[in-house]
């Protein structure tokens, strides 16, 4: 059952971030990750959520998105990123889908 990283990114250094966007989607995919959606305008319909910058990866698995998040070639690039960025993530299971 697919997986899905949701992030919601505040920039607080755009130079330093830019080596963390140019890196991390490569050690993604060596994960199975794939881009769904990265920075695209959004618009909040309900709430009080003030969203910054979204991204969704979607994984194979649970197992495969906790592999790359704790995997030594994202942990350099979690320590870019907490320099850079203040981040709200979650990890989401796919559901079945319904008949």
């Amino acid at each position: 059952m697919a997986a899905y990283l949701i992030a919601d990114v505040d920039i607080t250094d755009a130079a330093v971030f830019e080596e963390y966007r140019r890196d991390v989607p490569a050690s993604e995919a060596r994960y199975g990750g794939r881009y769904i959606a990265r920075g695209g305008a959004t618009k909040v319909l309900e709430g009080d959520w003030e969203p910054h910058r979204l991204v969704i990866v979607e994984f194979p698995d649970m197992a495969s998105l906790m592999a790359w998040y704790d995997s030594p070639e994202y942990s350099r690039l979690k320590a870019i990123r907490e320099r850079c960025a203040k981040t709200r993530i979650i990890a989401l299971e796919g559901m079945m889908p319904v008949d």
